[in-house]
């Protein structure tokens, strides 16, 4: 009996953590995206090495990858504005194919030997003005393809399973694949890959309803959304600090090449391999989100792990063995996954469905879109002073941050409250809204 007990627990604790699956149209597009993104990941760590090898220089690198993600600065409040309008369904299947296309690109231009810095930096900024699109309508379309909101912090934790699984993965093949097919090998796989998550978009049925209020001029409802978030606190104050992270800590995925290649004296497989370890940690991060059966206590959740993320980056920087640089990486990636999810999570539970679109952009613009902000200035400091110098820095800051989120949480606390109180999510509130429905029954003769 207790055997039969104990499996029975365990059967409920898996069934908890994948609910959100038990959505047809999110199960579609989990599987569909899943092998998609193990696909991006190759063409992420072959472009990287890609551009090291061609031109040795850790500021082109910089330049690079500022150029893949500037256009999500500039773009993304006015895609939000669009996102809230359009068919989200009918824009994904749409950003999906414009992806792959980018892909097979990539692929032509370096299996034919004539591909060159400025080849990738150009073709990495195409893809950057299809991710300021596809990034905002793919976090507002999660709530489409969950019927029961109670899902949806599960269906975004395990979106950053998908993610960080793939984040595994992917560096960990590609610097075989590097070795053995080159990088347009890995680029023609990648576009390949998109097949999939095209696939299960058009498997999918949605029933689109036209938004109340989406004929507007886009100048005005720019405006409204801008002031709806911040001049919210709590929002200002979470859409603040990944700003200040991505700015500067996430450059160091940038400078991962130099690390791997001039630091720790390895080849493709360390840049792999480290890779793949900052996945790991991504991936038990997110596990730790599933888990959860509440946001609440996710400010205290978000202070720690974005030390931990500003730790992390220290003990990176100042590393020289190939040993402890992967234990530092797990750690790093278990603090910027958990960071950023309970921030996405928290947003999206407390945003006004109207204004989830454009909120959702301005996630896209400070988590992505101050980046190659970030991807310029670690390449010009990592040119001038090193790369660990330069990842040190970034870390120190991440944790300033992290002290700064901390003392502003007692009032952000205080905001957000009455916003749980209204969907239930404080136990108490929840159990006295249960009360007074059973007491407005009518009684059974």
């Amino acid at each position: 009996m207790a055997v039969r007990a104990a499996g029975e627990a365990r059967e409920e604790g898996w069934r908890f953590l994948l609910r959100a699956l038990g959505h047809r149209n999110y199960r579609l597009f989990f599987v569909g995206q899943s092998v998609s993104l193990v696909g991006t990941w190759l063409t992420r760590v072959a472009t990287s090495w890609l551009v090291y090898r061609l031109s040795g220089s850790a500021l082109l690198l910089g330049v690079v990858g500022f150029c893949g993600q500037i256009p999500a600065f500039v773009l993304s409040p006015v895609a939000g504005v669009l996102v809230d309008r359009w068919n989200r369904h009918r824009l994904l299947v749409v950003t999906q194919v414009l992806s792959m296309l980018q892909s097979f690109a990539l692929a032509v231009l370096a299996l034919t030997g004539v591909i060159a810095v400025w080849h990738v930096a150009v073709l990495s900024m195409v893809q950057g003005l299809i991710n300021s699109f596809d990034v905002p309508g793919r976090q507002a379309f999660v709530v489409e393809m969950i019927e029961d909101r109670a899902d949806l912090p599960n269906a975004i934790a395990l979106n950053s399973s998908m993610f960080n699984a793939a984040r595994l993965l992917g560096p960990s093949v590609a610097g075989g694949l590097i070795a053995w097919v080159g990088e347009g090998g890995c680029f023609l796989i990648d576009g390949f890959s998109y097949l999939a998550v095209i696939a299960s978009l058009v498997a999918m049925r949605i029933t689109w309803k036209e938004r109340e209020g989406a004929n507007g001029r886009i100048v005005e409802e720019l405006k409204e959304g801008f002031v709806y978030a911040f001049h919210f606190p709590p929002i200002r104050a979470m859409l603040a600090l990944l700003a200040v992270v991505s700015l500067m800590g996430m450059p160091y995925t940038v400078l991962m090449p130099v690390m791997a290649s001039n630091v720790l004296k390895g080849g493709p497989s360390t840049l792999g391999f480290l890779m793949a370890a900052s996945g790991m940690g991504a991936l038990v991060g997110a596990g730790y989100l599933a888990s959860r059966r509440s946001v609440r206590g996710f400010g205290r959740v978000i202070v720690l792990t974005a030390s931990l993320f500003g730790a992390g980056l220290i003990a990176f920087g100042v590393s020289r063995s190939v040993v402890l640089s992967l234990v530092t990486m797990v750690v790093t990636g278990a603090g910027m996954m958990v960071t950023t999810g309970a921030c996405n999570t928290l947003l999206q539970t407390i945003v006004e469905e109207r204004m989830r679109g454009r909120v959702m952009s301005f996630y896209a613009m400070a988590f992505m879109g101050t980046a190659p902000f970030g991807s310029l200035l670690a390449g010009t400091l990592a040119d001038r002073f090193g790369a660990p110098a330069t990842i040190v820095v970034g870390g120190v800051v991440c944790l300033l941050a992290a002290a700064w989120f901390h003392v502003k949480l007692p009032a952000l606390r205080e905001r957000v409250r009455p916003i749980y109180e209204r969907l239930g999510i404080l136990p108490e509130v929840a159990t006295g809204m249960r009360e007074g429905a059973r007491r407005m029954e009518p009684a059974e003769d």
